[in-house]
């Protein structure tokens, strides 16, 4: 196994303890640190050495994509997921990702517009798909999915009357409570004539109906109207399914769910690509009709990702693309020992504490914050030592 460099990104919605204090920093960082990609991405490739020379490990592969990939070169000549040790400070923006066959047809449409991959107004910057899935390391909370539209109803039914602009949105939602008056509501409220000033007026009826028996979730929209206030995602928070993840426990994001992070650390992992649509709770670019095309407009059940269990403190999470799988280990559990056996590339990040690394060429010790790329056919790794790991391959 080769130890990986990997960059921290810093948005505004992170941290400024959390990554530090996985890595073992025991100052601050002067800025939020929001994400530490782990993976082959070219924006933020990681880095090894090897026989003396130090590569980015997108240019290692693509130099060799059988050799560094095996069979999962037939994805493409790049390691197929990323890898995020994720903190969360304050709400992400609304979002969905595209299929596979939204993604490139989005990018090729963007190419052909002559859109710099810099530019706001830009969805689509690779022809790819981003299905992800988090594991909460604490408490994380999160909105993924529309909750059943008669609760939806039920819980914006006594503020609407505040806000006249909703109420015939709200009628037509109550007639129609399936997927198409869902979609219907969304592209009204994004049609609404002086958006910002329903999305003031429906934050104000909320902060006054905070003493009813749905304080929950008018305290969640008071909250997020705060942190981004005029902005009429808040109102489309109301109509997600509210998930708080325990330690442990998984969420997976396939195409088309409307979604946000809220609040916690999680590691992250999804296919490679940072193809995001969003809609609302930000300042940057909402490409309406984009996201009217791409989000699934159904009903979805707010649970965990179940979990196979195939030793004690070991979980596998294998969600149903090929791109990735992803595995925990909690050492303590397991006897101080396991054993992980994979045909594709891995990564491999350790959370806490300290575990060495056997892939068969030589034992390699990872602490806290570090993480370690192990090529494609090397079948067996072993893990010896104390605290937790998390172990990326393909599916």
């Amino acid at each position: 196994m080769e130890l990986l460099t990997n960059t921290i990104r810093t948005y505004a919605w992170g941290s400024t303890s959390a990554i530090a204090g996985v890595q073992g920093r025991a100052v601050p960082s002067p800025e939020p640190e929001a994400e530490l990609w782990m993976g082959g991405h070219p924006s933020a490739p990681s880095r090894l050495t090897r026989g003396g020379v130090e590569y980015g490990l997108d240019a290692l592969v693509a130099a060799d994509p059988a050799g560094e990939l095996g069979p999962a070169a037939a994805l493409g000549a790049r390691v197929p997921f990323l890898l995020k040790l994720l903190a969360a400070e304050t709400p992400l923006s609304l979002q969905a990702h595209p299929s596979e066959e939204q993604a490139q047809a989005g990018f090729a449409a963007a190419e052909a517009a002559g859109l710099a991959l810099g530019d706001p107004r830009r969805s689509y910057v690779d022809p790819h798909h981003k299905p992800e899935l988090i594991c909460a390391v604490g408490e994380f909370s999160a909105l993924c999915g529309f909750r059943p539209v008669e609760r939806s109803v039920e819980v914006l039914t006594p503020v609407v009357g505040a806000v006249p602009a909703l109420k015939p949105l709200l009628d037509a939602l109550r007639l129609t409570p399936d997927g198409g008056g869902l979609r219907t509501f969304v592209a009204g409220l994004f049609g609404l004539p002086d958006a910002d000033q329903v999305a003031v007026a429906f934050a104000d009826a909320c902060r006054a109906a905070q003493s009813s028996g749905e304080a929950p979730d008018y305290e969640l929209a008071v909250s997020l109207a705060d942190k981004y206030p005029g902005d009429i995602g808040v109102v489309l928070a109301l109509l997600l399914n509210h998930l708080v993840l325990a330690p442990g426990e998984a969420m997976f994001l396939p195409a088309g769910v409307l979604h946000a992070y809220l609040h916690g650390v999680g590691v992250e992992v999804m296919a490679c690509s940072d193809n995001v649509l969003r809609g609302g709770l930000t300042p940057k670019h909402v490409d309406v009709s984009e996201l009217l095309r791409v989000v699934r407009f159904e009903v979805m059940p707010a649970r965990p990702f179940p979990a196979e269990e195939p030793a004690p403190g070991v979980q596998v999470w294998n969600p149903p693309v090929p791109e990735f799988a992803l595995t925990r280990v909690a050492l303590d559990l397991a006897g101080g020992r396991a054993s992980l056996a994979a045909d594709g590339p891995r990564i491999l990040f350790c959370l806490d504490g300290t575990v060495t690394v056997d892939d068969g060429t030589g034992p390699v010790e990872l602490r806290g914050g570090q993480a370690g790329y192990v090529p494609a056919g090397r079948r067996e790794v072993v893990l010896t030592g104390t605290g937790t790991l998390f172990h990326a391959t393909t599916a």
